[in-house]
């Protein structure tokens, strides 16, 4: 019985492999790239006319059917392309509304081409200069001396919430409107000596350096109490003013005081320390300047009680 079925099975088997078709094996030869297209054994010919959907689905169905379902089920869709960047500069300004470099002057020329900007600094300095040019909106720094500017209008610093420095030296203001500075909420350091400055604006309580030495603040420029809530003022420089008094009341973080070469001819005995509070040590102002003045500091001595250090000056 073993042997009957033995036989059986390999009947069947030899019907099964006599009736496989008998395929002719390809051979890639290099001899056929040379051969004209249409002598080819087997040419593929090309029809113009008809329509590449119906290509696609004789080659589909040429595909194993799990195959055909995996690419079907998922149709392709094409990737989004990446948004390009805003491009910035060098200095790291965006370039977007404020031109590749800066904003436009007057002149037609942008701000970053006329001067020269380096990093979040511009440098506008000895460029003939008459009016503050428009900043790029990141600007930190602001250098702009030895021109011809006469006046700094409301909106010359507008918006320029990172702005720490301002340094106008050697131009010919006489004018600063009233809130030319008022709304620069990083404002650190503001320098406008050597000009024809008559009035002092209002000025932000973040100052920690002023320089307004060299101009025309005489009895009237400064404001009563102009200082007084400038509570991280380190330095106050207002040498050859022309003041005859010492603007009061100073703040308490005041390390420096240069008021040389002025017409400052008397001192209270409470101009820098308490009458009544003998015990008061006012231990940061280290340096007072009041050399160039008509005043005689022998004459006050009870005023430089708390202080560190006496002031420069004549004691005659």
């Amino acid at each position: 019985m073993q042997t009957f079925v033995n036989v059986f099975l390999g009947f069947f088997i030899f019907d099964s492999v006599g009736a496989a078709p008998i395929t002719d094996t390809v051979i890639y030869d290099s001899e056929f790239y040379d051969i004209p297209l249409g002598e080819l054994p087997h040419p593929f010919v090309y029809d113009e006319n008809e329509r590449s959907d119906q290509l696609e689905t004789e080659i589909g169905t040429a595909l194993p059917s799990i195959i055909q379902e995996s690419y079907s089920s998922a149709p392709l869709t094409e990737e989004p392309e990446e948004e390009a960047s805003t491009p910035k500069l060098i200095d790291g300004f965006s370039a977007q509304g404020s031109g590749v470099l800066g904003p436009q002057t007057q002149d037609g020329l942008p701000t970053c081409l006329f001067c020269t900007c380096l990093g979040t600094t511009v440098y506008c300095d000895d460029h003939e200069l008459d009016a503050v040019p428009p900043l790029p909106k990141k600007t930190t720094y602001f250098y702009s001396r030895y021109n011809r500017i006469r006046k700094i209008n409301r909106n010359d610093f507008a918006n320029l919430n990172n702005l720490r420095r301002i340094d106008l030296t050697a131009n010919f203001i006489s004018e600063i409107h009233e809130d030319a500075f008022q709304r620069l909420p990083q404002l650190k350091e503001l320098v406008l000596r050597d000009n024809r400055i008559r009035k002092l604006p209002e000025l932000p309580s973040t100052l920690t350096f002023i320089d307004v030495s060299k101009n025309r603040l005489g009895r009237k420029g400064i404001r009563n109490e102009a200082f007084k809530d400038l509570h991280e003022l380190q330095h106050l420089y207002i040498t050859d003013n022309n003041l005859d008094h010492i603007p009061l009341p100073l703040p308490e973080s005041l390390q420096a005081l240069h008021l040389q070469n002025n017409n400052i001819r008397e001192m209270h005995e409470d101009t820098f320390c308490k009458m009544k509070d003998f015990t008061y040590v006012r231990r940061a102002l280290e340096d007072i300047r009041l050399d160039g003045n008509p005043i005689n500091l022998s004459k006050t001595p009870y005023a430089y009680m708390c202080l560190p250090r006496l002031p420069v000056g004549s004691l005659i």
